[in-house]
This record gives structure tokens, sequence and C-alpha cells, in this order.
């Protein structure tokens, strides 16, 4: 009977644990896969967190600062430090080599910062532009001003001496009363402290020899001596607790009839209530009317100066003289700034003319000269050798000819967006001197082609707003460390673009053609390239194989605003990018369905598809199933297509982390 009930119990356990282990088999796999996404979202956290603590100060202010827009571009677009963790991309932008950011045609590497405006500081994330504006406290006082070079506003100085007398005449003195008992005491202490002192007095005085023993001068004028110190404590206790003798008070007239009414109660004690106005700095240079001087930068930004002021400082390494009425720099104009370094001259009224031959010569450590906005018809003659910034935007230059950029071979930047240049009169050889040049922007002018003779050491090259209509075989020949091309807003073709153009180039990583005449994706696109924009144009087709050949990969593919249809992307469009493709945009398009090789794409982060004439969305179009490791993709835009999103089947996002980043609201109604 025993081994009756002993075999019943054990198989009864035996059924239990089976169907235990099967019950909680799923709930085990579903707990395994949550804790699994759990640790990678986690380490991915991590490592961004690790990755921001590169610049853990501009990022903790930028927490608390608004966004702000500057009006830099309309092609760019300025994101917020707010929006930093899981913000979206955007096709505007053109990420330079490693992450660098496009700013106003100038190319700034990843993680720099730099204030383009007085209240403004931005920071180059992967790419990307992240700008905040500087918060200020209110004031209370009922008006306000900004000072020059300035971010918030202060009072005027009318407003801050009233309400300064405000506070000194209607306001009580901070004071802390005494208990009774505490003051009682006091006292008490201070008698038996005087008490004791004339004790000690004359038992000094029995001690002490008599007078005609040597000693007793010297004993005489140490008493003497500890009378005076012991008064002088006298007077620091009474003036501390506002019980004085009449001597005393008679002989401390003198500091009462400074101070006034502002007398002490034996009762209180307050801190002095007027804070020490700081001196001005010594030898201070002579300023005009409405400049500023900050450490060593002067600033007389639209101060309505009809020429350069005599300023002698030499220890001052930077002057602002923007938004003036200046017209011409005579020689010798700064000789009294010889140590300077920085010198901002735009948005004056400046003419070739009005520049004496030897203006800038004797300027022997001048690196960056701003001259945009004036009306200046050839560059200035005898730069100093060394600059290493020039930029005259917005001007009206005529040419540039052998000797105009000579001995700058210390120029990193150079910009001249904004005149008349082109290759009828800019000379082949004009940028041979150039040793050192790595930004050229050359925007808005009235080329034809690609400038000859550009500089070996050039890496960025902006060409935009221009009348280009062909690349030859010839214009990057001896560029071979040219890493970004924009052409956007020219006249060029697919089929004046030369095979041979810019396919072996091994560094070239980023190509705008945005805004020309393409009806195809370019072929024999550079073998290294990473981004490519290809915004507004009229493309309609994406051949076959046409990124098959780059290594490691096209990693951006932005083809918004074209004419792509179904018909036009190949089952092999996007072959040899399906390993390394992390954004593509194809909104703004004529597909009427999920384009094929998009569930291929294993590197895909962002993915737009809105604006277009999609009606349904299939199973595995977009995530595929049998696929049992997670999706990299984050971001999902199909707004404002004919999706009727109630026959989504529910597999359709599966491999997408988060919902709330599938865009598919609103939808048109047909």
């Amino acid at each position: 009977m025993k081994f009756t009930v002993l075999y019943y119990f054990l198989l009864l356990m035996t059924f239990h644990i089976d169907f235990g282990q099967n019950e909680e088999t799923p709930r085990k796999q579903r707990r395994k896969i949550y804790y699994r996404r759990l640790k990678k979202s986690s380490l991915s956290n991590h490592k961004s967190k690790r990755q921001l603590g590169i610049q853990p100060t501009i990022v903790a202010l930028a927490a608390k600062f608004p966004t702000v827009n500057l009006d830099y571009s309309t092609e760019e677009n300025f994101e917020s430090f707010l929006s930093f963790p899981g913000r979206e991309s955007s096709y505007n932008v053109l990420p330079g080599k490693k992450g660098r950011c496009l700013v106003k045609g100038m190319v700034m590497y990843d993680k720099a910062v730099w204030s383009p405006e007085p209240c403004t500081t931005c920071l180059c994330w992967n790419g990307k532009v992240l700008c905040d504006e500087t918060m200020c406290h209110p004031q209370t006082c009922p008006k306000t001003h900004i000072p020059e070079g300035e971010c918030c506003p202060v009072c005027s100085d009318a407003e801050q001496r009233e309400s300064i007398n405000l506070l000194h005449n209607q306001l009580p003195p901070t004071q802390v009363e005494m208990d009774p008992v505490l003051r009682k005491e006091a006292l008490q202490s201070e008698e038996n402290e005087e008490e004791i002192e004339e004790d000690e007095d004359k038992e000094q005085e029995k001690n002490t020899a008599g007078p005609l023993d040597p000693g007793n001068s010297h004993s005489e004028e140490s008493r003497e001596q500890g009378r005076q110190s012991s008064q002088v404590e006298e007077r620091q206790a009474h003036q501390h607790w506002g019980q004085g003798r009449e001597e005393e008070e008679e002989e401390e007239g003198e500091d009462e009839e400074e101070e006034g009414e502002d007398t002490l109660r034996g009762d209180v004690f307050r801190m002095p209530p007027r804070v020490p106005i700081p001196a001005p700095p010594r030898n201070a240079p002579t300023l005009p009317s409405r400049c500023s001087l900050s450490y060593k930068t002067i600033s007389c930004i639209h101060v309505e100066l009809t020429q350069i002021p005599p300023i002698t400082a030499p220890e001052i390494t930077s002057l602002e003289l923007v938004g003036n009425a200046i017209t011409s720099i005579p020689d010798g104009a700064f000789n009294g700034l010889p140590n300077l370094e920085r010198l901002d001259l735009s948005k004056n009224n400046i003419t070739s003319s009005g520049i004496g031959p030897k203006a800038f010569k004797f300027l022997k450590k001048l690196m960056r000269l701003n001259m945009d906005g004036n009306k200046l018809i050839q560059i200035p003659s005898e730069l100093p050798c060394t600059l290493e910034e020039l930029k005259i935007n917005e001007n009206n230059l005529q040419g540039i000819d052998e000797e105009s950029l000579s001995d700058l071979n210390k120029l990193v930047t150079l910009e001249l967006e904004g005149n008349s240049l082109s290759e009828t009169n800019v000379n082949p050889l004009a940028f041979k001197p150039l040793k050192s040049l790595s930004y050229l922007r050359l925007g808005k002018n009235k080329f034809r082609i690609i400038p000859q003779g550009l500089p070996a050491s050039i890496e960025e090259l902006y060409l935009e707003n221009n009348q280009i209509e062909e690349i030859t075989e010839i214009c990057f020949n001896h560029t071979r460390m040219i890493n970004v091309i924009v052409l956007r807003h020219n006249k060029i073709e697919e089929n004046r673009i030369a095979p041979l153009a810019w396919i072996n180039q091994g560094n070239l990583e980023s190509i705008d053609l945005s805004y020309n005449k393409l009806y195809h994706v370019p072929s024999y696109l550079p073998k290294s390239l990473l981004h490519l924009v290809l915004v507004g144009n009229q493309i309609e087709r994406i051949p076959g194989y046409v990124f098959g050949h780059m290594e490691p990969g096209l990693e951006y593919l932005y083809l918004s605003f074209n004419k792509l249809t179904n018909d036009g992307v190949d089952p092999v469009s996007f072959y040899g990018a399906y390993h390394s493709l992390r954004e593509l945009f194809l909104d703004h398009n004529d597909l009427k369905s999920i384009p094929s090789g998009i569930q291929e794409m294993k590197a895909l982060h962002f993915l737009r598809l809105n604006n277009n004439k999609i009606r349904n969305i299939f199973p595995e179009q977009i995530c595929n199933a049998e696929e049992t490791g997670d999706s990299n993709l984050e971001h999902l835009h199909l707004e404002n297509n004919y999706i009727k999103t109630r026959e989504i089947s529910s597999y359709a996002f599966s491999c997408i982390r988060s919902y709330s980043n599938i865009i598919l609201k609103p939808q048109n109604i047909k």
C-alpha cells in the first residue's frame, strides 16, 4: 500500500513539473526577450551617456535653454540641445567627414562648440547642429536696456542708482535681535573682563622694580602698550555691542559723523549696508562713444563710426567695427593695435580705393579678417602672411589675379561668396600660393564650370548657387584630400558628369547635388561616398547596382522632392547599400507602394515615405518576420498618403522598437 501511494505521488509530481515547465516556457521566452532588449537599450544608453560626457558642461547648460532659430540658410536645419536624445534626422543637413556639420557653408568638426551670435551657443554632434539661446534672469526695474556685446537686459544707470538709494533709505538693515538673557550675560562677562584687567595691572605695578631700576622704563612702556591695546580692544568691543563710555564716544565722534545716522543699537548687529564699487581697470584705453571693452576685445558695433577710431592699446587682440559707416582704411590706421589677432570690419561701406596699400601690412599677428558686406571690387593688397581666415562675402569682387593671394601660405579658410567671380576673371594660378587652404567657399557667383587650379590641400569646396552645367574629368585631378563638395542650386545634368570626374577620389565622402537638373541618380559616384543629397531634382529612376561599387558603403541617401515611381526603383537599386544605409528619405515622390529592398536594410534607422501615394502596407515590406534579431529602425514616417490605418497588419511594424515613432496620421482621403 505504501509503495502504491508513493508511486502515485511521484507520478503526480512528474505531471505537475512537466505542466509547469510547459506553461512557463513562453513566459520565460518573453522574459528573455524583454531582458535582452532591456540590456541592449541600457548598454546603448550607457554608451550615449559616456559619449555625452565629452561635453558635460554644455549639455547641462543646454537642458534649461530654449530653442533658437538662426537665419543662416533655408537649406540647413538647426535643432536644440533639448531635442538631443532621440532626435530625428533632417534631409537638409549634409553631414561632413566623421560627423562634421555644415554651418553657413563652413564645416565644423564633430563635438565642436561655437557661438555664432553673442547670446547663442551651438554644438556639432554626429553631423547635426544643435543651437540654444542664453536664458536671462528677469529684471525688477521698470526700464531696462541691453548693453553692446551683452546678451541679457540690465537696469539703466539712473534706475539702478534710484533702486540702490531706495534700498538704503527705506529698507531696514539686516539685523539679528539678541535674547535678553544672552545680552545680560554678555554685559556681565564684559564687566568681569574689565575687573580682571585692572587686577592684573595692579599686580604688575607691585612686581615691577623701583624708579632707579634700569628695567623700569621698559616696564612703563610695556604697561603703556598694554593699556593702549586694552583700550583698542574695549573700543572694538563697545563698537560691536554699541555700549561705549562717554570718553570713547568723544574720541569716536569723527567716525560717527562720517557714518551719519547709521548708528548701532546695543542689542543688534548687522553687516555693512553698502557694497563697494569696483574701481575701473588701470591703463584702460580711451574708447569712442558707445564702444565697450571686454577682456582683450574692443567692440564698436553699430555706433555710427565714419572712420577707423585712433586707439592705442597694445594689449588688445580683437577689434569689432561691425555695422558702421566706415568708407576707408588709411595706412597706419591700426598702428596703436600691434597685437591684433582678429579684425571684424563687416557691414560697412569700405571701398577698394579707400584702402591704403599698407593698411594691414604691419599687423604681424593678425589671423582672422572679416570684410563681409562692404563695397570691395578686389582683394586688398599686402595682407599679413599670418592670416588663417579671410572672409570677403557679399561684396562686388570683379576678379582674382595671380598676385591677389600671394604670401598667404597659412590661410586655411577663404570665403568669397556673393560676388561677381567667374572662370573668366579668376586666374587659374590665383590659388597656387595657398598651401594650407582647406575650406573654400565660392557660392553665389557666376561660375559655369568648376574653378581650375584648386589647391591640393582643399578638403571642403562650396559652389552652391552658381551656373555650373558640367563636371569634367580634370576638375579634381589634383585635389586628393577633398572630402565635401556642395553643388546645390546649379544646372547639372547626370549625363554632363564625366565618368572619371570623381570615382577614384579616396576621401570624398559627401556630395550635395540638390536642386539641379538630374533625371536619374548619377552613376560613377565616388567609391568612398557616405552621404549623397539629391533633394529637389526631377529624378524618376534609381539605376540598378548604382551603389554596388562603394566601400564601406553609402550611409545617407536623401531623395526627397523628386518624381520617383515604383517602376523607377529596381529590386537591385539599393544593392551595395543594404548593410550600410542608415537614413533613407523618399518622401514627396510618386510612390504607390513600399519600395522593394527596404526589409533588407539591416542598419536602417530613419525611413521617410510620407507625402507619396501609398495605399497599402503588406507584412514583410518593412519588417522581416523571419529575422530573430532586433531591428535598428527607430523612426518611420508614412503620413499624407492614402493608407487605411485600420487595415494595417499587426505584424507590419513588429521590428520597430517604439510605436510612438511611427507617424501614420494624417492620411489623405480620396
